[in-house]
């Protein structure tokens, strides 16, 4: 079918027009990207400390949540308790900072393998479940991993109820910067990283076959894709991104407990998954920017009931941009093109 259109277009079009379309629009794009993180370079620079802090939280959940995606949007999963893998990232990067002297930025990678091996496990039994079973099971994960926190013969380890504090990283080779500056240069610089890897990842064979099981799994195992191994990967890959985002997060806090990582954040996640566009790489950065500021927002609006406040606009948004934030630029764009 590809082929018939890309005939059809060879007819129509003028040799060599749709490569001169396509070049502006490519330029276009690199340029916006480039001038977006010289600006999120400088962010640092002009904000204070707390405007800081959300703006490093804005980009641990951006992480989170292009896992959650990968897993959501572009291989039809539903998740409902990917909250117990950042709390097993944000875990796994205390426990070593803490009990064993592991550098900050070793932590990380640590976490992030720790839950690859976790949700790749997690994924070979689920294969069995599909739908809204497999989102039980996932929510039944996201409620037993706080209690688990908790087991007193874990206590030496996750340090109970009371949970770990950890120390804010300085600056290293005595750069001119404060712990919070360096914090969120380091965490923009992961999650860079883990975008381009998505991306990459998305637009070679291993998405296509994602994204094939998505549309038709029956069809994608009939043209000799392992659908039993591709799910479980994306699973297992899933999971390292929302682990890699707990660690951050732990290092940002500087403080992991059991009461921080109930239901409501996996819940949280899907929200923002959702609000900021399923299918969609951008749509992570656009979802975190949603669950870090609308609940302070809706907040401000009414100290009384912030919650109902939080509703009123995650239903308006929904009534306006049905298929995300993402979705909503990509119209305005395709309209105006």
């Amino acid at each position: 079918m590809a082929s018939d259109y890309e005939s059809v277009a060879a007819v129509i079009l003028p040799a060599g027009s749709s490569v001169a379309a396509k070049a502006p629009s490519s330029l276009r794009s690199r340029a916006a990207l480039a001038a977006l993180l010289i600006a999120a370079c400088a962010l640092p620079f002009v904000l204070q400390n707390y405007h800081i802090f959300q703006a490093t939280m804005v980009l641990v959940y951006a992480v989170a949540l292009l896992g959650l995606n990968l897993l959501t949007g572009y291989n039809g999963q539903i998740s409902l308790g990917h909250g117990a893998f950042y709390a097993i990232g944000a875990y796994a990067a205390a426990i070593l900072m803490d009990r064993f002297g592991v550098p900050y930025w070793l932590s990380v990678p640590a976490a992030g393998a720790c839950c690859l091996a976790v949700g790749f496990l997690f994924g070979l039994p689920a294969l069995k479940l599909e739908g809204l079973y497999l989102a039980l099971a996932t929510f039944a994960l996201g409620m037993a991993l706080p209690q688990l926190l908790k087991y007193k013969h874990l206590e030496a380890w996750t340090g109970g109820v009371g949970g770990l504090v950890l120390t804010k990283p300085e600056a290293p080779f005595a750069l001119p910067l404060d712990p919070d500056q360096w914090l969120y240069l380091f965490v923009l610089a992961v999650t860079v990283l883990m975008f381009v890897v998505a991306r990459n990842l998305l637009h070679g064979s291993v998405g296509r076959a994602m994204i094939a099981i998505r549309d038709q799994a029956m069809a994608a195992e009939t043209m000799g894709i392992n659908n039993a191994l591709c799910k479980s990967l994306t699973f297992g890959v899933s999971a390292m991104y929302t682990g890699v985002a707990g660690a951050l997060g732990a290092i940002v806090v500087q403080f992991v407990a059991p009461e921080s990582f109930t239901i409501f954040l996996s819940i949280t996640l899907l929200v923002g998954v959702v609000v900021g566009g399923l299918a969609s790489i951008p749509g992570a950065l656009y979802g975190a920017v949603f669950i870090q500021f609308i609940p302070n927002i809706a907040e401000k609006i009414s100290k009384a009931a912030p919650w109902a406040i939080y509703g009123v606009i995650l239903i308006a948004l929904m009534f306006v941009m049905p298929t995300g934030v993402a979705g909503a630029i990509r119209a305005v764009r395709a309209r105006f093109a």
